[in-house]
């Protein structure tokens, strides 16, 4: 039943003059009242032998007019009271929900108030979703606003896209926020100790203080984590994983700010074959129809077969190949020679490839090995003395760093296609979608981009359609999301936009941001999200917290992480000494 009206609540009455309907109406705003962009409003109606119907809506537009003025210079004749007018201030407003149903348009001088508490809770449908509310943020109300989990975590829908420009869209920012509130909310219940999250860091080392206090967070900024029922407090169980570095025999991971936790990683030459990881080395978008594509999966097959092992440096001989090349491979460059000899032989070549093969194509195929040599010889090895752990795996955290950004181009995008396909496997064995995997993946126009086709495409696409079902939920930043591949899109239930390029507003991938909210979007500041949910028929524009764990090393505050195994060295030259092999209570 709608409730009962109160006076001091009052914004407004019914528009007249514009014509209202059951899907929208207007609002002539009182005098001594204001209405701005996303105030949530109740009206009702009356109807014969019913029960009152309560209309309910989102302030999409608010428009202020001189009535009685006919032309743009009367404003100076209104000011000086020569000519009589009146301001009217008119809002527009988008329903949201009609309660009981009966869609009918709200009558011409109806009251109009501002909604709160349970009223509120209503018109957003808050109301409906029970134990699944997620807090995103705070709306123009000053008020909580939450997503509905049940489109996240897969039993309706999965998966959130977050569109906007670098730098100050705070996608990242935000991305993360999201999966503070999902395991400390109480959403996940039992469950968020296990729950794991795996994030690909690309720019700087930002993203590897997750496990430390943000010393700039203001006690301010801790009370509206409090006004949301989340604790100020950094992420708990982080590991950071990072390529070794250049030149040094030990495998000491390549970061310079953080000192727990830490991790190198990087594939032996016996795994790259054995495993046939050959086709993420050309993890580049390509045009499908080139005919070198199709060699690779022989010369992978071939490499699977034939590799043997030679110690436990990870170092490989190849079987069958010309005793000219039958050496010990060491490096990715090694195993690239080797394979120019063998193509580049016309006696050989058969067998590695189809018969059939043209010189044209395998020139290709050897071209592209020949680029990927720089890109992939760091991560990809055979002469390192390393011991300890060395694998990327989500297993010994709940928190998963991958540090990319002293990685070529092309290298991480070997890492995070082999990277995606292992944690995958991982959780189609498993065999239950519980506990959740989330997959923070930024710059997803590159790694799933809407023309060509990669193995790392291919991947993101499975999880796009398959992951509800696994419990593999992706979120996926992007400054352009008209770039990225349509069904991906189309299968992320939560869209996100921040700070909008004008140009790129205006793609229909947008198409769910009503006009003015797109122009709104090219003005946001950071930390402004603009948040479409499928219960939801109007986009709500939400104001999230500052970040309560470390963004860059001069935040870092008090460590707050559990103590997992080696930390990184301080001495460049020294090693890491074996991991733990108990793995750590979450």
């Amino acid at each position: 039943m709608p409730e009962a009206f109160d006076a001091e609540r009052t914004v407004g009455l019914v528009v007249g003059t514009v014509a209202a309907t059951p899907l929208q109406f207007s609002v002539a705003v009182s005098p001594e009242q204001y209405l701005q962009l996303d105030d949530v409003v109740v009206t009702s109606r009356q109807l014969p032998d019913q029960p009152p119907v309560q209309v309910c809506g989102v302030v999409t537009n608010v428009e202020a007019v001189h009535e009685g003025a006919r032309f743009a210079s009367d404003v100076f004749l209104i000011q000086q009271g020569a000519l009589p007018a009146e301001v009217a201030e008119v809002a527009q407003v988008s329903v949201t929900r009609v309660e009981p149903e009966v869609y009918v348009p709200p009558l011409p001088g109806a009251v109009v108030q501002r909604a709160t508490g349970k009223q509120r809770e209503s018109a957003l449908y808050f109301d409906e979703m029970g134990e699944a509310k997620v807090p995103v943020g705070f709306g123009r109300d000053g008020n909580p606003v939450y997503i509905n989990f049940e489109f996240v975590d897969g039993t309706r829908g999965a998966h959130v896209s977050i569109s906007g420009v670098s730098g100050i869209a705070t996608k990242t920012s935000f991305a993360l926020f999201l999966l503070h509130s999902i395991t400390s909310c109480g959403v996940l219940q039992a469950e968020a100790h296990n729950t794991k999250i795996l994030v690909f860091s690309v720019k700087g080392e930002d993203l590897l203080f997750l496990d430390y206090a943000n010393s700039r967070l203001a006690p301010g900024q801790r009370e509206r984590y409090g006004a949301l029922g989340l604790p100020a407090t950094p992420f708990r169980n982080v590991r950071v994983f990072a390529p070794p570095r250049p030149g040094d025999p030990s495998g000491t991971p390549d970061v310079a700010a953080r000192d727990k936790a830490v991790s190198p990683f990087y594939w032996t030459l016996a795994e790259f074959c054995a495993d046939e990881l050959l086709p993420f080395a050309f993890a580049d978008a390509e045009d499908e129809r080139a005919q070198y594509t199709m060699l690779i999966g022989q010369v992978a097959a071939r490499l699977r077969r034939d590799a043997i092992p030679t110690g436990n440096d990870g170092a490989v001989k190849i079987a069958g190949v010309d005793p000219a090349n039958d050496k010990i491979i060491r490096s990715f460059g090694d195993l690239v020679e080797l394979l120019e000899a063998e193509l580049g032989d016309d006696a050989t070549r058969g067998t590695w490839v189809a018969g059939s093969a043209v010189t044209g194509s395998v020139n290709a195929l050897l071209r592209r090995l020949r680029s990927a040599i720089k890109p992939l010889n760091a991560i990809i090895r055979g002469d390192l003395t390393h011991k300890g752990e060395r694998s990327i795996t989500t297993s010994r955290a709940q928190v998963t760093v991958v540090d990319l950004h002293n990685l070529p181009d092309r290298a991480q995008r070997f890492v995070v296609g082999v990277t995606l396909r292992g944690e995958f496997a991982s959780k189609e064995r498993q065999g239950t979608s519980r506990p959740l995997m989330f997959v923070v993946l930024d710059e997803l126009n590159k790694y799933a981009p809407r023309e060509g086709d990669s193995p790392i495409k291919q991947i993101l696409l499975d999880v796009a359609e398959r992951g509800r079902s696994l419990g593999v939920i992706l979120i996926g930043a992007q400054q352009t999301a008209s770039e990225v591949e349509r069904r991906i899109l189309s299968n992320c239930a939560i869209k996100v936009a921040g700070r909008l390029d004008p140009a790129e507003a205006e793609r229909p991938e947008y198409g769910y941001l009503p006009p003015q909210q797109r122009v709104r979007a090219m003005l946001a500041k950071p930390g402004t999200m603009f948040i479409a949910q499928p219960d939801i028929p109007v986009p709500l524009a939400v104001d999230f917290p500052f970040p309560a764990w470390a963004t860059r090393p001069s935040e870092k505050g008090a460590w707050a992480g559990v103590d997992e195994g080696p930390a990184a060295p301080s001495d460049p030259f020294a090693t890491i000494p074996g991991a733990r092999d108990d793995p750590p209570p979450f």
